[in-house]
């Protein structure tokens, strides 16, 4: 049953007792951050991607300006480019396990153990009342979970 003061969709979501709204605002925040954080290591990951396909590519490259005639060219692109570090000392596998592990990891955590310590471990409060404040109650659509559907 929704938690009628506070417009809860299922008690997964629910507020604990004594949680303020600015609490609740807050770890809204924390978690949407922590969304976009997900969204940039995902970013990175397509970078890391993208970076070695075109390192891949470059073995053609090498390759087609040889048959070219174009030596001095190929070897420069062989020397200088293929296999080069994106960072001092780093190929983009090395930045994204250290992304991983460092910032990514400790955002989690904070997220995580803010979420167990101020809201009983639950998640997406302030979605799930926001879910309850717009969403058309009775209408096809706009059950509040799946079971109501």
């Amino acid at each position: 049953m929704p938690d009628q003061q506070h417009g809860a969709v299922d008690a997964d979501h629910s507020r604990p007792p004594g949680l303020d709204d600015g609490t609740v605002e807050a770890l809204g925040e924390l978690s949407k951050a922590l969304e976009t954080i997900h969204r940039v290591r995902g970013h990175l990951y397509a970078a890391h991607q993208l970076v070695g396909g075109a390192d891949l590519t470059l073995d053609r490259v090498v390759e087609l300006l040889r048959e070219a005639g174009h030596d001095e060219m190929a070897d420069r692109v062989e020397e200088e480019l293929l296999g080069r570090n994106l960072l001092p000392g780093r190929w983009t596998f090395q930045i994204m396990e250290e992304f991983d592990d460092g910032y990514y990891a400790a955002f989690q955590e904070i997220e995580r153990d803010a979420r167990e310590k101020l809201a009983g471990g639950r998640r997406h409060i302030y979605e799930a009342e926001m879910k309850q404040r717009r969403r058309t109650h009775g209408m096809p659509g706009h059950e509040a979970t799946p079971a109501e559907a």
